[in-house]
């Protein structure tokens, strides 16, 4: 694909993930490394830090966009292996939306020999759920799909959930498809942990200086194309996790409690915060 084309993949979500948003803008700059390009790509999804981390790295080491590629790679690889670990067999393990990072961790759990059921759910309006159960089929692994509004049903039986994010802000907060935090709360009741994982380049360090985490409000015509008149549709892609609903953050930094996983991610990469 060429720049436009990678533009307009993002832009209309046929690119899927924080993680697979980030790995493309990179391509993307690779093709046109310049301040208009950046400034577009930066555009295109507004609750996408790991996008805007993604860019500053490769400006700021001069486009070394293998070194960042690899980054992703390694950090995958050590999420998978820190996550894996936490499952045991015959366990029953809840996920929403759909997150490459989770699914690469439940595969390496696989390849580990570990037996497991998967619940998802549906996610409307764009069915991100769906991808997930695909995955998950190919893969081989057990997967009950359900709808949305059967959340809790889905979720009160379950031993761990595993859910990816797009943001972190300096209050511990995590930003991830709308639904997640219905499912954290229900979790909380049933005293399930949650389990957020995600590559710590998706913090934004702008909100360390006051800067709201921007919620990204989806077109209406994705709920419903032509409404009767007087219905307003409100469309938000994201909702905020409060951080006391959060077990742990695993991340190639390792397993931390939110308030941990800041202060690591800052003595890690002080350069996002510059």
């Amino acid at each position: 694909m060429n720049f436009n084309q990678i533009c307009k993949a993002i832009k209309e979500v046929e690119i899927q993930g924080a993680e697979n948003i980030a790995k493309a803008a990179i391509k993307a700059y690779y093709l046109n490394p310049t301040k208009a390009a950046v400034r577009k790509l930066i555009s295109l999804r507004p609750t996408e830090p790991c996008l805007r981390n993604a860019l500053n790295f490769v400006q700021l080491d001069k486009g070394n966009i293998t070194k960042a590629l690899i980054h992703f790679e390694e950090s995958d690889f050590l999420i998978s292996e820190y996550g894996s670990k936490l499952i045991q067999n015959e366990s029953i393990l809840y996920t929403h939306c759909h997150s490459s990072t989770v699914i690469n961790m439940f595969k390496h759990a696989k390849e580990k020999g570990k037996r497991f059921l998967v619940r998802n759910t549906e996610t409307r309006p764009l069915l991100q759920g769906r991808i997930t159960s695909k995955e998950l089929s190919r893969l081989k692994i057990p997967n009950s799909h359900f709808v949305d509004s059967a959340m809790r049903f889905a979720l009160k039986k379950c031993d761990m959930v595993f859910i990816g994010a797009d943001a972190i802000t300096s209050e511990g907060k995590v930003i991830n498809k709308i639904g997640s935090e219905m499912a954290c709360e229900i979790a909380k009741k049933y005293d399930i942990p949650v389990y957020i994982c995600t590559n710590s380049w998706k913090f934004d360090p702008k909100t360390i200086f006051g800067f709201p985490e921007i919620i990204e409000k989806r077109p209406k015509n994705e709920v419903w194309s032509n409404p009767p008149r007087g219905v307003n549709i409100i469309n938000p892609a994201f909702e905020k996790i409060d951080p006391d609903l959060i077990t742990a953050i695993i991340s190639e930094l390792g397993i931390l409690k939110p308030e941990n996983f800041l202060m690591q991610v800052q003595k890690k990469y002080p350069w996002m915060i510059k």
